[in-house]
């Protein structure tokens, strides 16, 4: 019988990302090895991949656990929010304790897993199961001596497996997360897809990825991409460098909240922008924010205002200061403030929650006070990724989005962050400290408007009991933007204006 060339069948999982990464599911009929170290989540993603499968798409299934007793087991997951003994009670799930003994066993002769083999092809045949989870092989190895054995009897459960036109995951232990791919070295080559899963500490903190290897016969994207583990969602991986851009693009202007600014961007900001404010410390920033907020809820529009730098309660009084009733926007439901250190979950946490939020309370503006601060908790690749994924997302949903930056010296520094992440964003204003004769004045400029043209000048910026208030442009200064502000002599037509007025 001529083989078919077409593509397989995947199965979706339900798993939130792994069917992005894997480009549709795992093929169907087919055996997945899931590798990593302990505490890497290979136990969570496999029941995920069996409660997903019996809850989302009414696959019934099997699980081998060859670790953990089966109470354990399923007490382990109730956390997440899974009940597997409903799951049993109404036959969509069948459980095989092949667990080991608490007493060594000696085999005499040569052991083979014919036993558990005809177990799972009964229950198969009995059920209707299509999905299976066998956790884990590599205990195999700890209960019998004879490693040579249990290889064997390792390619002959894996065969069985895709002879039941099951489809199945394996999953196995690893040592190092970079190192050899499976403990023994044979599981992976004996599988149709091999899925890594690691758990690295750097820098006093710990990141979790998943890594499709290898998909036999089939696609799928390459790299490493972060995931979460958290209750009552599960995993949720981010396939941060898979984003596409595909984002349409609105026309549609907004009001800043100032209209000096509003007529220096060229009409106001698009409804799907990016928009970057950096500047030194005490610059300004945050009021930019607050007047930015303000605007929305003026509107009618829902306001979400993440804070990593200020309680709610000096946010509050900041506002009140200013004569902006945050705490009645609130009550109305038009602002929602969310105030955390950035060092309290790391950058895929903070991401997760900040989908979570948007899709819940469906804000049409954002404000993250300050990008700078998470910044300060990642390496670079990782906080690029981070607001790649973020600014994706809300160009995705139409959320005006206004990022604040404290640039690392006071005069300005040399980029607008350390990361780099000006190309990523739409506009761009830059706050600077101007000293003239001795005093500390502050300065305003628009570096970048994309699809508008707006003002070059830069212009004077106070701020009051009122908020802030834009004047003229600074006559007679240079080098403002990059932080040494120089004297430059009048003109003809300035000396001459003067002589007049006097």
């Amino acid at each position: 019988m001529r083989e078919s060339t077409n593509a397989l069948e995947k199965l979706p999982t339900g798993i939130e990302g792994f069917d992005h990464i894997t480009m549709g599911g795992l093929p169907k009929g087919r055996t997945c090895l899931v590798v990593g170290s302990s505490g890497s989540g290979k136990t969570i993603l496999g029941m995920e991949f069996i409660y997903r499968g019996i809850t989302n798409f009414g696959r019934k299934a099997i699980c081998v656990s060859m670790e953990e007793r089966i109470p354990d087991l399923v007490r382990n997951v109730q956390r997440m929010g899974w009940p597997l003994e409903d799951l049993v009670a109404n036959g969509s799930l069948r459980f095989i304790d092949a667990s080991p003994d608490p007493i060594p066993l000696e085999t005499a002769g040569n052991y083979d897993l014919s036993g558990l083999l005809i177990r799972i092809e009964h229950l198969v045949e009995q059920t209707g199961a299509e999905l299976l989870v066998l956790d884990s092989i590599g205990s195999l190895f700890d209960q019998f001596h004879d490693s040579s054995v249990v290889r064997n009897e390792i390619f002959r459960i894996i065969d069985a497996l895709r002879n039941m036109g099951i489809t199945s995951m394996v999953t196995a232990e690893r040592l190092d997360e970079y190192g050899r791919i499976s403990r023994h070295g044979v599981e992976e080559f004996v599988s149709d897809t091999v899925i890594i899963l690691r758990n690295v500490l750097k820098e006093e903190k710990c990141r979790r990825t998943i890594q499709v290897l290898k998909m036999r016969g089939d696609i799928h994207y390459k790299g490493e991409y972060p995931f979460t583990i958290n209750a009552p969602i599960g995993i949720s991986i981010l396939p941060l460098s898979a984003r596409e851009l595909k984002q349409s693009s609105s026309t549609t202007r907004i009001s800043f909240g100032n209209q000096t600014l509003d007529t220096m961007s060229g009409g106001g900001l698009f409804r799907d922008s990016i928009f970057l404010v950096s500047g030194p410390t005490g610059g300004g920033k945050t009021l930019l924010a607050t007047t930015f907020a303000a605007e929305g809820c003026r509107r009618g529009e829902k306001v979400l205002l993440l804070a990593y730098e200020e309680s709610h309660a000096q946010l509050l009084r900041n506002a009140q200061s200013w004569g902006l009733d945050f705490q009645k926007w609130e009550e109305d439901g038009l602002l929602r403030v969310i105030c955390q250190y950035p060092e309290s979950m790391g950058l895929e946490d903070h991401l997760l929650l900040i989908q979570r939020e948007i899709e819940s309370f469906r804000p049409r503006r954002l404000i993250m006070d300050s990008v700078s601060a998470m910044e300060r908790v990642a390496q670079v690749r990782f906080f690029r990724e981070f607001v790649i994924g973020l600014t994706s997302f809300a160009k995705q949903e139409e959320v005006c989005s206004l990022f604040t930056s404290t640039t690392p010296k006071l005069s300005g520094g040399d980029s607008i962050t350390e990361a780099h992440i000006s190309t990523i964003t739409d506009a761009i204003l830059l706050l600077r400290y101007v000293e003239i004769n001795g005093i500390l004045r502050r300065g305003v400029a628009i570096i970048k408007m994309r699809g508008s043209q707006h003002d070059k000048q830069i212009r004077e910026f106070t701020i009051d009991n009122n908020g802030l208030h834009i004047g003229k442009p600074f006559a007679n200064v240079q080098n403002i933007i990059l932080g040494i502000p120089t004297a430059s002599p009048p003109s003809e037509e300035e000396q001459l204006e003067t002589m007049f007025q006097e």
